[in-house]
């Protein structure tokens, strides 16, 4: 039996008062697979409406900012209400979550600028985040450890559907009604999440007053915001000085907090390091991927948002199968360390696949390194966070499933953002002597810009676009390979098999 297993179910975010029922348990794992898929959706749907934005409103050297602020405040926004939902209860952070969500999709849908989308997007993570991470943990506190990893699966699922739909949806939009409606069409769902949620989810039984780790929680998003911030700071020493103070504040705020936001004895468990040091490194991977394919194909391959959406297709399908099968024989069988290790090695030959995109490259060899980036991402998903809800106590189910998340998300926030300035610098460099003006030119180019430039000219910035992705793509392998390596550390605990 495990750890996890002896807990009062009351000290944890489900706070039952007894084992609920398989019906509950259905209903409860259908509201919160909604509740995923609709923050995911809001994650996914702006990268094929990304380069008509920035031909709209300019700063095409802003441009990974309107991913790097939603998945730096989803970052921060993790740890935090993981531990909330463990003090408070799992339906009062949902539903919270969405109210916030909303809020910041309002804002981005009236932006007028891109410094308005990046401050709407912030507000959209924030909410997006919780969601996401509150949603995983209440899989950890209705099943028991062995089920776990199919029950993450068809989250995982749930995930991968918004990653296809939300593209296509973004591309679609973007062509008929304009990129303002991308966020609108959050306001029905988050409606309807909200009341499916308050119907499936129990109350909270447990009054107990509890102390909130505000000084923790302010040095770990401080901690956070640095780290996402270095790759394009310009006075990098004094933020990585800024840094430690936080680092430091951190650990002492934590070893002497009644209940730290994240406890630092997690940082002895195998299962939590293994498992969240592959999510840093796959988590750049994964995003540098999603930022970037579209981009390419809209203005190399000259694809209509919408199209190059459905490129996206592949490698959720690859990665819908590998979190579902994972997790069919996680249960099956009670083993699964194995897997990560094969994924990551999959993604690795991806990643070094899609160094050699260029305007040569035929679409379906394109599609068909998707689906392998696919199977690389699912079994890390689905088997990773039920590794670590196996490995700790059942009061620490929130936060620990947040850690998940939270580290994955500053793999992809760091990824993004060092990828992003690999990627302009090493655009602007094979631009100047092409475009006239380029300095000024590069902030809004766009498919149209290209496709109206001289055939010669032209092809020059193709060849350039492409090439000045390779690095990106070089990098992502590294880390994939780097993420097997570290895969064959983790130690394998038998899985329990009661609630």
């Amino acid at each position: 039996m495990s750890l996890a297993e002896t807990e009062d179910p009351v000290a944890t975010g489900a706070a039952y008062a007894a084992p609920p029922d398989r019906r509950t348990v259905r209903l409860t794992l259908s509201a919160v697979a909604v509740t995923l898929l609709f923050a995911s959706l809001g994650q996914t749907i702006v990268s094929t409406a990304l380069p008509i934005m920035v031909a709209d409103l300019g700063g095409m050297d802003r441009l990974t900012w309107v991913i790097t602020a939603y998945l730096l405040a989803s970052t921060i926004a993790a740890p935090v209400s993981g531990k909330l939902g463990d003090m408070y209860g799992r339906k009062a952070v949902l539903q919270v979550s969405i109210g916030v969500f909303v809020v910041g999709a309002v804002v981005c849908g009236i932006a007028g600028t891109m410094t308005q989308v990046i401050v709407g997007r912030a507000i959209q993570g924030a909410g997006g985040g919780a969601l996401i991470v509150t949603s995983m943990a209440v899989v950890g506190d209705l099943l028991p450890a062995r089920e776990r990893g199919a029950a993450q699966g068809i989250m995982g699922a749930a995930f991968g559907v918004s990653t296809v739909i939300g593209p296509l949806m973004g591309g679609f939009i973007v062509q008929t009604v304009g990129w303002h409606w991308i966020f609108f069409v959050n306001l029905p769902v988050g409606a309807v999440a909200f009341v499916v949620l308050g119907m499936a989810l129990p109350r909270r039984l447990s009054r107990e007053k509890r102390r909130v780790d505000y000084l923790g929680a302010a040095m770990l998003a401080s901690l956070l915001s640095v780290i996402v911030l270095l790759p394009n700071a310009e006075a990098k020493g004094g933020l990585m000085a800024l840094g430690a103070l936080a680092l430091a504040g951190f650990v002492l705020a934590e070893m002497r907090a009644a209940e730290p936001i994240l406890p630092l004895g997690l940082f002895r468990n195998n299962s939590f390091v293994v498992v969240n040091l592959v999510g840093i490194l796959v988590g750049a991977a994964m995003f540098g991927t999603i930022t970037f394919l579209p981009l390419f194909l809209q203005i190399v391959k000259g694809v209509s948002p919408t199209a190059s959406g459905l490129f996206l297709v592949p490698m959720m399908a690859g990665l819908i199968g590998a979190s579902m099968v994972s997790g069919k024989l996680m249960a099956r069988t009670g083993r699964y360390k194995l897997m990560p290790v094969l994924s990551t090695g999959v993604l690795a030959l991806a990643m070094l696949g899609l160094t050699q995109m260029g305007v040569d490259m035929a679409l379906w060899v394109i599609g068909l390194l998707m689906v392998l980036v696919g199977l690389g991402l699912g079994p890390v998903f689905s088997i990773g966070v039920a590794a670590i809800q196996n490995a700790i106590p059942a009061s620490q189910m929130g936060v620990g499933t947040a850690s998940a998340n939270m580290f994955r998300l500053i793999g992809g926030s760091v990824g993004t953002a060092g990828f992003g300035a690999l990627f302009s610098v090493g655009l602007a460099a094979r631009l100047s002597g092409v475009l006239p003006n380029a300095d000024q030119g590069l902030s809004s180019i766009g498919a149209r810009t290209v496709a109206a430039l001289p055939p010669e000219t032209q092809a020059r910035v193709m060849d350039g676009f492409a090439e000045a992705l390779h690095p990106v793509f070089w990098l992502a392998a590294g880390a994939a390979a780097v993420a097997c390596v570290a895969s064959m550390a983790l130690r394998e605990l038998p899985l329990g098999e009661r609630a």
